[in-house]
């Protein structure tokens, strides 16, 4: 896993664009392991600081004691849908995945184990997923 910014140094465009997805909107969706293992989805705001991605808790909230427990997460960007007959013009939507290190107990810093954008090709007719991973570097597939 990696700090965002050693991610950023890797592929400076592709984080270009997935940070410009996280950064549109205020509001993103992150899942969290409950100590019993099953998933739990939460609203969370994020943060791009210091060439870091950082993000909060509240006290005595569950994702943070999720977090503390098991550091894995993963944090999608929010989605609007496509507009009919501007397909192409859709920004598509942005997920990150990897480990947080608690700095306060409340305040947690990502380490990036992948980086996704999903969006349709120029002509609006293929889908489109990119993913980066430390070991893999970034990847591209294309699907009807």
């Amino acid at each position: 896993m990696t700090a965002w910014r050693e991610f950023e140094a890797a592929e400076p465009e592709f984080a270009e664009r997935v940070r410009k997805l996280f950064d549109a909107h205020k509001h993103k969706t992150i899942a969290t392991l409950r100590a019993d293992g099953s998933p739990r989805i939460s609203g969370i705001e994020t943060v791009f600081e210091d060439g870091e991605l950082v993000f909060g808790s509240m006290p005595n909230a569950r994702k943070g004691a999720d977090l503390r427990r098991d550091p894995r997460f993963a944090l999608h960007g929010a989605t609007v849908d496509p507009v009919d007959g501007a397909e192409a013009q859709w920004p598509g939507e942005a997920k990150i995945a990897g480990r947080v290190r608690t700095e306060d107990g409340e305040r947690f810093v990502a380490d990036v184990a992948e980086v996704v954008h999903t969006h349709l090709n120029e002509a609006a007719t293929l889908l489109v997923v990119e993913w980066w991973t430390p070991g893999g570097g970034l990847r591209k597939v294309e699907r009807e």
